[in-house]
C-alpha cells in the first residue's frame, strides 16, 4: 500500500486524491456513461474523448481551476468520482466554487464523503484559500447532504442562477470557511 498512496496528493483510508491527467480519459468517460442515470438532471461530465480533453485541459492548464480524481484504495485505483475547484480567486477574497460528483459503482458508499473532507484539508492548507462555495439545485437532496454533513452552511438561495440542461436553474448557495483563518 505504501507505494499505491505514492501517487495521492492526499489519501484516507479508503480514498485519495490525485490530479486529473490526460491519460484519465478512458476511464473516466467509461465512468461518466455508465453514471448518466445518476448524475441527470444535475450533472453532465464528459463522456467522449474529445470532451473529456477539454474538460481535463482546462482544470489542468487554468490557474484559475482546480481538478482532482477520487481514487478508491486496491481496485487498481479505480475512480470513484471527482471535485473541482473553479473560480479561483487569490487575493483578499481567497476562495473558490466546489464541483463534485459520484460515479455510479461508488455512489452511497460513502467515498465523496471521505473525499470531500481530504479535499478541504487540501485547499483550506497546500492551497491556501479561506472560502469554499456549492451551488446546489435545490431538488438534489444527495448532494445538499453531502455539503451539509461536511460542515457546510447555507447562505442564500439564487433563482435562476445557472444554466444547466438548456434552462435557467435556481441554486442554493452553500459555504464553508477555513476553521483556522
Amino acid at each position: 500500500m505504501p507505494d499505491e498512496l505514492d501517487r495521492f496528493l492526499t489519501a484516507g483510508p479508503r480514498v485519495g486524491l490525485r490530479p486529473f491527467t490526460l491519460d484519465d480519459a478512458e476511464e473516466f468517460t467509461a465512468r461518466a456513461e455508465e453514471s448518466v442515470a445518476l448524475h441527470r438532471p444535475w450533472l453532465f461530465p464528459p463522456r467522449t474523448a474529445e470532451h473529456y480533453a477539454a474538460y481535463a485541459g482546462a482544470l489542468i492548464e487554468e490557474p484559475a481551476r482546480a481538478g482532482f480524481l477520487v481514487c478508491e484504495h486496491g481496485e487498481a485505483g479505480r475512480i470513484a468520482g471527482f471535485l473541482t475547484v473553479n473560480n479561483i480567486v487569490r487575493g483578499a477574497f481567497r476562495s473558490g466554487a466546489l464541483g463534485y460528483g459520484a460515479f455510479a459503482h461508488a455512489a452511497g458508499r460513502g467515498l465523496m464523503g471521505e473525499a470531500l473532507g481530504l479535499l478541504l484539508s487540501h485547499a483550506f492548507g497546500p492551497m491556501g484559500l479561506h472560502r469554499l462555495e456549492a451551488n446546489i439545485q435545490p431538488g438534489n437532496a444527495p448532494s445538499r447532504a453531502l455539503v451539509r454533513r461536511a460542515g457546510f452552511r447555507l447562505e442564500g438561495f439564487s433563482p435562476a442562477m445557472l444554466f444547466i440542461d438548456g434552462a435557467w436553474r435556481d441554486h442554493e448557495r452553500w459555504a464553508i470557511t477555513d476553521p483556522c483563518g
